[in-house]
């Protein structure tokens, strides 16, 4: 549990970024993916450190200061908890807006406790070499304790930062997570990060670079999940899935990974959970945010699995047709050389029904881009919202019930799984409508889209035994229950 009250730094930065967010349009702030940390965060972040007090100087930074919150609740932690060294405090900021009360700050933090300081208005990622172009630059400057609240902002994939840190970039990449791959950099050996981030880095071939080189380098020591997601930056309405982690630079993996959660950022209901590292951790490097037993035996119970659906010649894909950019293809009604086009509407308690009288799930084309041979499918689909029950949500689909169709479409806010029998895609509904994997997607991935690179990774039976699962589901009713029975009798 954090203290409830602030040290006499933060007390006064706290007070001056109020004064100061006043003047400022939300919309403004929103441009510059700039969302400042509230003073309970800032504290139980700062309390994550394990702090040397034996060393005779501290080197820290904060990159992307804001107005300083974040070190002020690390310098009142480190001073009211007894160091009596020197503190060389580092920032890095760009608002031009946020720099004359930055600097105010830090005098005031340089008055308090008679820290050095040093300001660099200048971009983090783009003023420093990485990666290989680092051997370069043998001066580079090293840090203690790196504490961050780093902008939650997509840039190109041209943009300076994405060309500077081809190393971690795939595609158009978020600022957050170069600049935890920076701030990785950065650290001295055996010396901790503590940043607040989207959660999203945590799975997905999108990250994976960054995941190597986080992995490749350091380790998670602790996370911190909030339950809501809407209550992080206080008024701010940020929305992202967000988590407090703390790295240290050392390939030495300890036995477990401290989790802890809470409702709000108030923490005032803090749960905690010491989680098997190597459960968290997976062998493919994705992070899995547990938060008790039972997700730990859900991973546990998954993870024995040895196959995956490339393995066993299958592979998830997303649905080809994105319907409103192609309205000239579409039809209302079946006509000579129309087939049908699947939505998620037309999943129903596990089957496709079509058609539904819905607008537009024809489709008469002769591109053949836009179509796909008539055959039997796991259709899953993309998007779900928070609130309801199930992430999976699935329904198959059988040519037999179909056989006047050479060719289907699928829109695209469905995933398919192409299965070369009835028997395929009646024991892959078994597992992704069962409780158990529901669980363990909800654990792998904190949004509301299903991810086929997501579902393609994750371990399942042997052929034979999804084959089994399959016939016997055919006699019964397409319930999650008896899904849950059907998988507990065949992988147990």
């Amino acid at each position: 549990m954090i203290e409830s009250k602030s040290g006499i730094l933060l007390h006064k930065i706290v007070e001056n970024t109020d004064n100061f967010i006043v003047g400022v349009p939300k919309s403004k702030r929103k441009r510059f993916g700039q969302f400042f940390t509230t003073a309970p965060t800032a504290i139980f972040m700062a309390q994550l450190f394990n702090i040397d007090f034996a060393k005779p100087e501290l080197q820290i930074l904060d990159a992307g200061a804001g107005t300083g919150i974040l070190f002020a609740a690390l310098l009142d932690y480190i001073y009211i908890s007894g160091y009596n060294g020197k503190v060389t405090l580092t920032c890095y900021e760009t608002d031009s807006s946020v720099l004359p009360i930055l600097e105010h700050n830090l005098r005031l933090a340089q008055e308090v406790y008679g820290i050095s300081y040093l300001l660099k208005n200048e971009n983090y990622l783009t003023s420093q070499y990485f990666g290989v172009n680092s051997l370069l630059n043998t001066d580079q400057e090293k840090y203690d304790y790196i504490i961050g609240n780093p902008p939650y902002l997509k840039i190109s994939k041209n943009a300076p930062e994405a060309k500077a840190m081809t190393d971690v970039c795939h595609g158009a990449p978020n600022l957050y997570f170069l600049f935890c791959a920076m701030g990785i950099y950065n650290l001295k050996p055996n010396q901790e990060m503590v940043y607040i981030i989207p959660r999203s880095w945590t799975s997905g071939a999108y990250f994976k670079k960054f995941r190597n080189y986080l992995f490749d380098n350091c380790i998670i020591t602790d996370m911190h999940l909030f339950e809501s997601r809407d209550k992080v930056f206080g008024n701010e309405s940020v929305l992202q899935e967000t988590i407090i982690v703390k790295i240290r630079k050392t390939t030495n993996k300890p036995k477990t990974i401290h989790i802890t959660t809470s409702s709000t950022s108030e923490f005032n209901d803090i749960t905690s959970f010491d989680a098997p590292y190597t459960i968290v951790i997976s062998k493919n490097r994705f992070v899995f945010l547990i938060t008790n037993r039972h997700d730990e035996q859900v991973l546990e119970r998954i993870n024995g699995m040895s196959n995956t659906l490339p393995s066993i010649k299958m592979k998830m894909q997303t649905g080809i047709v994105v319907d409103f950019r192609t309205p000239d293809i579409l039809r209302d009604n079946i006509e000579d050389g129309a087939f049908p086009l699947l939505y998620s509407q037309h999943i129903k308690e596990g089957k496709v029904i079509w058609p539904i009288g819905k607008e537009g799930e024809v489709i008469k084309t002769d591109h053949q881009a836009y179509l796909q041979e008539n055959g039997d499918f796991l259709l899953v689909k993309r998007f779900t919202s928070k609130e309801e029950k199930r992430r999976l949500q699935c329904g198959i689909y059988l040519k037999q019930r179909y056989n006047q169709f050479q060719f289907i479409s699928t829109q695209n806010k469905i995933n398919f799984i192409r299965c070369d029998s009835p028997c395929i895609a009646y024991g892959l509904y078994v597992l992704l409508n069962s409780s158990l994997y529901d669980a363990y997607y909800r654990i792998l991935n904190g949004s509301t889209q299903v991810n086929s690179t997501e579902i393609n990774q994750m371990p399942i039976p042997d052929r034979s035994v999804i084959e089994s699962m399959g016939r016997e589901l055919m006699q019964q009713e397409l319930t999650e229950s008896n899904c849950n029975k059907i998988l507990d009798r065949w992988t147990r």
